[in-house]
C-alpha cells in the first residue's frame, strides 16, 4: 500500500464545526452523522422488507486504508485497540437508533458481541457489526412501517390525558413490539396536534409585531411570496386532521422506503465513522456520494436560501446563516431550528426527518425568485412556518464592510463588520486582509480614535488572510503557533513592520466565532492589542482537518471516498490553546444563544486544551484598566433596556430545556403552545422595534456614494445593535 504523507499546513483550517459536523450550506452538503442513513427511496409498501446490500468489495481496501490514516496521520497518533471499539461501539448503539423508535432491547442485545471486536474488523475489513445493525434495522423498519400504516388509517382520540416525553435520551428501548407501537401511537398523535395546528396558523397568521413601516406599508409594496399550497388546507378542524393523517402516512411511507434501502457503503461507513469519532469528532469518512456533494459544498456554488445546515441524531438543523444570503435578509429562520418540512412548487410539504442531508439541499435548492416554505422547530419548542424567496449570495454582504458611527455624547469611532476569511490564490482576487487593511487606512485617514471589528458569526476562513489582517494591527511577530502529531511546532508571523491602524480596538466575538477569528481575537488579546468582548467564549475549534483521498492513499480506482483527518492544533502566542475553551472575552456581555447547546466542548471527543511554550512577542504600547471598564460596562448593561431583557430571555430559555413532557391532549396542549409563546413574548426583547442608538455612516456612503437599498438595509439594522452599542461605550472609557 502507498504510504500517506500529510505536508504540513495541507489545511482546512475552515469552516466551524458548531456541532457534531463542519456547515453545510444549504445549497450543498456534507457527510451525514453515522447511523442508519437512508438511500435510493423504493415506491412505498407499508410493512415490505428492506434491501439490504451485500458486503461491497471495496470494504477491506477501503478499512485497511482508513485504518491507516487513523493510526498513522491522525493528531493523537493513537492505535486502534480494544479500548477504542469499545468507545465506538457505544457511539454506534447511540447513532443506530438514537431516537428509540425501531430496535427492541432485544434487538440491541444482538449487537452487544461486537463491542471489544470493531478494531479487528478494520484489520480484517469484515465489517460484521455494520452488516448485521443494518440488517436489523431495515427489519425493525418494516415493522415499523406496518405499524405507522395502521395507526394513522384512522382519526387518534386527541382529549385523552396522556403525555409524551420528546427528549429521546430520557427514553429506554423498549421491549416489545406492542410497547413499541404505543410509542408510535403516542409520537404520531403528537405531530398530528402539530401539523393541524400549523394549519390552522397558515389559515389565520398571527399580525407581524414589527412597526417598520418598511413592513406594513402601502398595499402591493414589499408583498408576502404567495404559497399556493395554502388551497390545499381543509377549512374544518375534523378535515386538517385527516389531512394531518394523510400527510404524515405519505411522509413516514417515503421515509421508511429510504431507510429499507441503504446506499451499499453506508455500513461500513456507520462503523468506520463510530471508530473515527472516537478520537475527534471532526474526523470523518465520506463515502463516494458524500465525497461528490462536498466537493460541490467547496465549490462555491452558492443558489438557494443561503443556510448552513447540519444532521443531528436525524433531524436537519440550520447552525447559521450565510451572510448576504436569503434567509439573512429576509428574515424567519434563525441558527437553532430544526427542519420539519419543505414545500416547494404548489407542491405538499415533505417531512425531511431521517433525510439525507443531499437530498433536502436539493430540495431547498431551486431557481432564483421561487419560493420554498418550511416548517421549522424552534430551539424553544415553538413551531413555525417561514417562507423565503430563493435568490442567490449577495456578494457585496459576505465582504467586509465600514461605517463611522456617532452615539450622542461619544466621539464618532470606527466599525468594521468581516463574515468571514475570504480570499484565494489567483492574482488580483479580493482578499479580506486587503480590504480590511484599506477600511482601517480610511479610519486612519479620518483621525479616527477607536475601531469595534465585529467578528461574530466569523466562521474563519484562510489562515494567511488571519495572519496578515492581525499584522495590520501590530508592529510583526507571531500570531498563532502550528503545532502537529509528533510534536513539530511551526510559528507563523506577521513579517511586516509597520500597523495600519493604531488607534484602540475592540474585537466582538460570539459562540459562533471560530477557527481562524479566533486566531486574530486570540493574537490580539495575547498581544493587548485590544479589548475582546462578545456574550461568551469562541467556539473553541482549535484543530486542522485535511481532506485525504482514499483512492489516491492506497493507490486504487476503487472510489472509495475521502477521509476528513484531524492533523494539527493551533496554540496561540501565549502558548495556551483555543481548542475546547475558545478564547474568552475580557468583557461579557447578555448572550441571546446562550440557550443554545454550541462550542467544541459539547461535541463527543472533543479533544482536550493543552499549553506549549509561548512565542516571544512584544506588548502593545497602549493601557487600559480592565476592572474598571468591567465595572462600568456592567453597571450600563443592567440597567440597558434591551441587554437586560436578553439576558432575562436567555434564562427563559434555558429554564424550559428539561420541560421535554408534552400534554396529548388537544387543550392542554395548545395551552401550553399559548404559554409558551405569551412567556416568549415577554421575556424576548424586540431589537426590530429598537430605536435607533447612534448613526452609522457607511464608509462607502461617507465617501459619496449613494447608498443602495441593501446598505440603508445594514445601516438601519446595525443602529439598533445594543452590543455595538456597548462596544461603542467600552471604547469612549480606554485611554484615547
Amino acid at each position: 500500500m502507498r504510504r500517506f504523507s500529510i505536508g504540513l499546513l495541507a489545511t482546512l483550517l475552515g469552516a466551524c464545526a458548531c456541532s457534531t459536523k463542519a456547515p453545510a450550506n444549504a445549497e450543498t452538503t456534507q457527510a451525514p452523522p453515522p447511523g442508519p442513513r437512508p438511500g435510493v427511496a423504493a415506491k412505498p409498501v407499508p410493512g415490505a422488507p428492506g434491501v439490504v446490500p451485500a458486503p461491497d468489495s471495496r470494504e477491506v481496501a477501503l478499512s485497511e486504508t482508513v485504518l491507516q490514516l487513523l493510526e498513522q496521520g491522525h493528531l493523537l497518533r493513537a492505535k486502534i485497540d480494544d479500548s477504542v471499539s469499545k468507545q465506538a461501539f457505544a457511539t454506534y448503539m447511540d447513532r443506530v437508533d438514537a431516537g428509540k423508535m425501531f430496535l427492541l432491547r432485544s434487538d440491541r442485545e444482538q449487537l452487544v458481541k461486537y463491542e471489544d471486536k470493531l478494531d479487528d474488523e478494520l484489520k480484517s475489513g469484515v465489517l460484521e457489526l455494520g452488516h448485521k445493525g443494518s440488517d436489523i434495522f431495515v427489519a425493525r423498519v418494516a415493522v415499523v412501517d406496518k405499524m405507522v400504516a395502521d395507526l394513522l388509517a384512522k382519526p387518534f382520540d386527541l382529549e385523552n390525558e396522556e403525555t409524551f416525553e420528546t427528549d429521546s435520551e430520557k427514553l429506554k428501548p423498549v421491549e416489545t413490539d406492542a410497547e413499541l407501537k404505543e410509542r408510535w401511537r403516542q409520537r404520531l398523535e403528537l405531530e398530528v396536534l402539530e401539523r393541524t395546528a400549523a394549519m390552522e396558523e397558515r389559515l389565520n397568521p398571527p399580525k407581524p409585531k414589527t412597526t417598520d413601516p418598511k413592513q406594513t406599508d402601502k398595499p402591493g409594496e414589499n408583498p408576502a411570496p404567495v404559497d399556493p399550497t395554502l388551497a390545499k388546507i381543509p377549512t374544518t378542524p375534523e378535515g386538517r386532521e385527516a389531512k394531518a393523517r394523510e400527510d404524515l402516512a405519505k411522509a413516514y411511507a417515503a421515509r421508511f422506503a429510504r431507510l429499507k434501502n441503504p446506499e451499499p457503503l453506508d455500513a461500513a461507513a456507520d462503523v468506520i465513522n463510530a471508530v473515527a469519532n472516537t478520537l475527534d469528532p471532526h474526523t470523518h469518512y465520506l463515502p463516494p456520494a458524500d465525497k461528490a456533494n462536498f466537493e460541490i459544498q467547496m465549490s462555491g456554488q452558492l443558489d438557494g436560501i443561503g443556510a448552513s445546515l447540519r444532521e443531528r441524531d436525524h433531524d436537519i438543523e440550520i447552525i447559521e446563516l450565510i451572510p448576504g444570503g436569503a434567509a439573512q435578509r429576509q428574515g424567519g429562520l434563525g441558527a437553532g431550528d430544526i427542519i420539519l418540512t419543505v414545500a416547494s412548487g404548489g407542491k405538499d410539504p415533505v417531512d425531511v426527518y431521517d433525510m439525507r442531508i443531499d437530498e433536502v439541499v436539493k430540495m431547498i435548492r431551486g431557481p432564483k425568485g421561487t419560493v420554498v416554505t418550511l416548517r421549522v422547530r424552534k430551539p424553544a419548542g415553538n413551531q413555525e412556518v417561514v417562507s423565503v424567496t430563493r435568490d442567490k449570495i449577495v456578494i457585496e454582504e459576505a465582504y467586509a464592510r465600514g461605517a463611522v458611527l456617532t452615539k450622542k455624547g461619544l466621539p464618532p469611532f470606527g466599525y468594521i463588520h468581516l463574515p468571514s476569511f475570504y480570499g484565494g490564490q489567483d492574482n488580483g482576487q479580493r482578499t479580506s486582509a486587503d480590504d480590511v487593511h484599506k477600511l482601517l487606512t480610511e479610519l486612519s485617514a479620518k483621525k479616527i480614535k477607536g475601531v469595534v471589528i465585529d467578528l461574530r458569526s466569523n466562521g474563519g476562513g484562510i489562515l494567511r488572510d488571519a495572519i496578515d489582517m492581525t499584522g495590520h494591527l501590530i508592529d510583526h511577530g507571531p500570531v498563532v503557533q502550528v503545532q502537529d502529531s509528533r510534536g513539530r511546532k511551526e510559528v507563523l508571523s506577521d513579517k511586516d513592520k509597520g500597523i495600519a491602524y493604531d488607534g484602540q480596538v475592540i474585537v466582538l466575538v460570539d459562540h459562533f466565532s471560530a477557527s481562524a477569528s479566533e486566531i486574530v481575537a486570540g493574537a490580539l488579546q495575547d498581544y493587548r492589542r485590544a479589548v475582546i468582548v462578545g456574550t461568551g467564549p469562541t467556539h473553541g475549534k482549535g484543530t486542522v482537518q485535511t481532506l485525504a483521498d482514499l483512492d489516491q492513499v492506497a493507490g486504487t480506482k476503487l472510489d472509495l471516498g475521502v477521509l476528513k483527518l484531524t492533523i494539527q492544533q493551533f496554540f496561540r502566542v501565549s502558548g495556551s490553546s483555543t481548542q475546547r475553551e475558545g478564547v474568552v472575552p475580557d468583557i461579557i456581555l447578555p448572550d441571546p444563544a446562550g440557550h443554545i447547546e454550541s462550542g467544541e466542548g459539547s461535541l463527543p471527543h472533543a479533544l482536550a486544551w493543552s499549553k506549549i511554550s509561548s512565542a516571544p512577542h512584544d506588548d502593545w504600547k497602549g493601557t487600559w484598566n480592565m476592572p474598571a471598564l468591567l465595572l462600568k460596562s456592567s453597571g450600563r448593561v443592567a440597567k440597558h433596556p434591551l441587554l437586560s431583557k436578553v439576558q432575562t430571555a436567555t434564562t427563559f430559555l434555558k429554564s424550559r430545556k428539561n420541560d421535554t413532557i408534552v400534554p396529548l391532549s388537544r387543550k392542554a396542549w395548545e395551552k401550553r403552545r399559548t404559554d409558551l409563546r405569551t412567556a416568549l413574548d415577554a421575556a424576548s426583547p424586540d431589537l426590530d422595534k429598537a430605536p435607533p442608538a447612534f448613526t452609522v455612516a457607511a464608509l462607502d456612503e461617507a465617501a459619496g456614494v449613494q447608498p443602495d437599498e441593501r446598505t440603508k438595509r445594514w445601516r438601519e439594522n446595525l443602529a439598533k445593535d445594543p452590543w455595538v452599542e456597548e462596544s461603542l461605550n467600552i471604547l469612549n472609557d480606554m485611554p484615547k
